[in-house]
Order: structure tokens, then sequence, then C-alpha cells
């Protein structure tokens, strides 16, 4: 049934699976990501970034696109060991 109902919901063209997630702790670990996002859907990859770059960033994909909509609703602007995340949409052409 909830299949069915989200079929003929419509979303904003800026939603993806793919999202990009900011001023992470440099500490974080992949387990921590997996905690965190995964209350919202099943997730198919975490990627954090490592060197002085992409340090406190990382990628994660949903497998759902209403779970990835989901994590960004409830997930901008939470509270982790004292940052606030900044979780957005990624567009690879933007």
């Amino acid at each position: 049934m909830a299949a069915r109902a989200r079929a003929n919901i419509r979303l904003p063209p800026e939603v993806c699976r793919t999202l990009f997630v900011r001023n992470l702790p440099y500490k974080i670990s992949s387990e921590e990501m997996y905690d965190i996002f995964g209350k919202f859907g099943a997730i198919r990859q975490v990627r954090i970034g490592v060197n002085g770059e992409t340090k406190g960033t990382a990628f994660v994909v949903y497998e759902d696109i209403f779970d990835a909509k989901n994590a960004v609703d409830h997930l901008n602007g939470f509270n982790v060991c004292g940052r606030y995340l900044i979780v957005l949409y990624y567009h690879q052409n933007k």
C-alpha cells in the first residue's frame, strides 16, 4: 500500500538519491554515519572525505529517493558532536 501511495507523489526536480553532507565532525566513522542516516532508509553507499580539502564532508547514497528526501528534511541542521549538519541534494552537473 505504501509503495502505491508513493508512486502518486510528485517530488521537486532537485530531489535525488545522493546527498552531500557538510560540517561533519572530523573524527566521525562510517558506522556512525550509517547509524545517523540509516534511520531514514536503506543506504547503498557512504563516502567520507579524508584529505584536507574534503575533510568534514561526505556523500550518502540511498536506495530509495523518498528515503533521501526524508533524511534531508530531518537531518539538515541536526546537531552531531556540537556541529550542525548541512545536508544537500548532490547534482554532479552543478
